[in-house]
């Protein structure tokens, strides 16, 4: 069967991203290349689980994470689902099926100082580019916003008056986030050198190269790794690191965790709970140093 009425259905009924029905797409082309090369299979609806065994195997062998092969598992799954639901296939292949095992990572956040030390390095350029990175950073660490809405940022989409930003979602959903005096003065600065562009092809959209076309997400992680290659020692440096020090550092500063899940987007407050690790770390460190009952916080 093809893929194109499956891929419909994501789009306009379950409205998933582009990136993410790409992801999809290219997951299902895989899953039935290998069949056709070890099976010579064309027809993905037709299989059973040990060949999708099969093809777990083979991924593994080929180095790829745990993360990425339960990623692809669970495109195939989907698909199955939606074969499904519209009478394609009677049995699930995946019904029984359990993900492989994935050890969490610890995702640490830059501290206050270190986003302090990016932006006032970022103050000393006010170039176009150095103009658009700033306001990169900025908006990340004030509004905790994922790469792809950055990414898709319109014009229309930013309210200087109402100091608002409008934010398309996973799934297209919308949610409106507040923003700084300090983001409002680098958006007017950055917009002035942007309308000195010599050309302009994709106007609508915020954040444009040099050559006016539309940045894309692995230019924007170029831009923070390369940024906060410069003031943190920390292994990992990405836009979703600083989203998850926005979140982070709310809670140090005691907002509540339902208010960062909204900022965040998320569906539910289990996914907004994993912040909470730092934000329990720093209360610690309070309490220890406060409580009249810690001998080392006590007056000799």
């Amino acid at each position: 069967m093809a893929f194109k009425s499956f891929i419909d259905y994501l789009q306009y009924e379950k409205k998933y991203a582009q990136h993410t029905l790409i992801s999809y797409q290219n997951d299902l082309m895989q899953f039935k290349k290998f069949l056709q090369q070890e099976f010579a299979m064309s027809d993905i609806s037709e299989v059973n689980y040990p060949q999708i065994r099969n093809w777990i195997v083979a991924l593994v062998e080929l180095g790829l994470e745990n993360q990425t092969i339960n990623r692809k598992i669970a495109s195939l799954n989907t698909y199955y689902k939606f074969l499904m639901k519209i009478s394609q296939i009677q049995a699930n292949p995946l019904a029984a099926h359990k993900a492989l095992r994935v050890s969490k990572k610890v995702q640490i956040p830059f501290s206050e100082l270190e986003i302090a030390k990016v932006i006032e390095h970022l103050n000393l350029d006010t170039s176009f580019e150095g103009l658009r990175n700033k306001l990169i950073v900025e908006l990340f660490y004030a509004t905790g916003i994922r790469r792809i809405e950055l990414v898709q940022l319109q014009l229309k989409d930013i309210d200087l008056q109402n100091k608002t930003i409008r934010i398309l979602g996973k799934r297209n959903k919308e949610r409106f986030l507040p923003i700084l005096d300090t983001i409002i003065s680098t958006i007017t600065a950055y917009y002035k050198q942007r309308e000195d562009l010599k050309f302009i092809k994709d106007e609508n959209f915020v954040f444009l190269t040099k050559k006016g076309i539309k940045i894309y997400e692995t230019l924007v992680y170029r831009v923070i790794n390369a940024y906060f290659s410069k003031a943190s020692t920390k292994v990992k440096k990405s836009p979703h690191i600083l989203r998850h020090s926005f979140a982070t550092h709310l809670l140090n500063r005691g907002a509540e965790l339902n208010s960062v899940k909204e900022l965040l987007g998320h569906s539910s407050l289990a996914a907004t709970q994993m912040y909470t690790h730092n934000s329990i770390s720093e209360l610690k460190k309070v309490y220890a140093k406060a409580h009249p009952r810690n001998e080392s916080s006590s007056e000799n």
